[in-house]
């Protein structure tokens, strides 16, 4: 099963981006053509609910959560029991205990680097700067960093 469609993401405050987006898949905020979100580093919190079928929830079977690809680190909940935190692929964790038949409520927090940010305030139409250091260490027309949840979040049933 794959978690396609709608992802509402909460940005943390104080770091440039808007509060929350909604968008309708998953991308790196690197691509997004919201500048906001294009620079923004620190912490967001994506949210997406989902329905598994009574049938996808057989007695005695193990589900796992794929989450695909994402940068950098990520803590996740589903359905208000903490899963854990990945940091390298594969980003895979077992939901056997969490989920449940019928509605679920899965949260991912990712946190990026601060690379874009630095990026962003490099930037000549700046006026407000979020960062600071004593050496210039990003030039604006440096590349930005792939940040954020990419995906595919699939739902799996392992193979025995």
């Amino acid at each position: 099963m794959t978690l396609a469609g709608q992802w509402h993401i909460d940005f943390q405050p104080n770091r440039g981006a808007p509060a929350s987006v909604t968008e309708d898949s998953l991308r790196s905020w690197s691509d997004n053509p919201n500048q906001d979100v294009r620079y923004f580093s620190g912490v967001a919190v994506y949210t997406k609910s989902f329905t598994l079928a009574r049938r996808g929830r057989k007695l005695g079977t193990h589900l796992t959560l794929d989450l695909g690809d994402l940068r950098e680190v990520a803590e996740v909940t589903l359905n208000g029991h903490p899963l854990g935190i990945l940091w390298n692929p594969p980003f895979v964790l077992d939901i056997t205990d969490a989920v449940q038949s019928g509605e679920n409520r899965l949260q991912v927090k990712v946190a990026n680097l601060w690379v874009n940010r630095l990026i962003g305030d490099a930037q000549p139409d700046v006026t407000t700067k979020y960062t600071f250091t004593t050496i210039p260490t990003y030039e604006a027309k440096a590349p930005l960093r792939i940040s954020g949840l990419l995906g595919p979040v699939t739902i799996r049933q392992p193979a025995p």
